[in-house]
């Protein structure tokens, strides 16, 4: 068991993420579901209640805890991409399951949960600073999805 994990807040459908999660990300799966002992606000006795799985190799628990509270873009998972052919995978596995698209490489999961699809050619650029980076910065400020061609392209000037 990990020492530090994050929990992820659902209504009801924690399974159906961290089944998401895993088919869609590698090094992710879903390692344990567990179903409540007895009646809970939210739910009944047997209901899943919590679902053990990771992101990426991040330990995370999924609870299903009802409509208390909403995510916001406060939390969000930062995937770093190789090339256009990986952020496009993600990208559209994300928002083409229910998601929703939002700007600078931003989307969410039908579930709320927000994910930062950034390619690595940005984040390259924005550690070189100076005048590559703000030329980066402002082809990004632009985009919803990340094209890398547009952002190498911006780094050249």
């Amino acid at each position: 068991m990990a020492k530090n994990t994050i929990c992820l807040w659902y209504d009801t459908e924690a399974e159906d993420a961290a089944r998401f999660y895993a088919e869609t990300f590698p090094d992710s799966k879903v390692t344990g579901v567990h179903h409540a002992p007895s009646d809970y606000p939210s739910g009944k006795a047997g209901d899943v209640l919590t679902v053990d799985f990771t992101v990426l190799g991040i330990p995370c628990l999924g609870l299903n805890g009802g409509t208390a509270f909403k995510h916001s873009e406060a939390f969000s998972f930062q995937v770093s991409t190789e090339d256009q052919e990986e952020t496009d995978h993600y990208w559209n596995a994300i928002v083409g399951n229910g998601g929703e698209e939002s700007a600078c490489g931003w989307c969410k999961d039908k579930w709320g949960i927000s994910w930062q699809i950034t390619p690595r050619v940005l984040m390259e650029a924005m550690a070189v600073g100076g005048e590559e980076a703000k030329r980066a910065f402002e082809a990004m400020m632009e985009m919803k999805k990340i094209d890398v061609a547009t952002i190498e392209r911006a780094r050249l000037g």
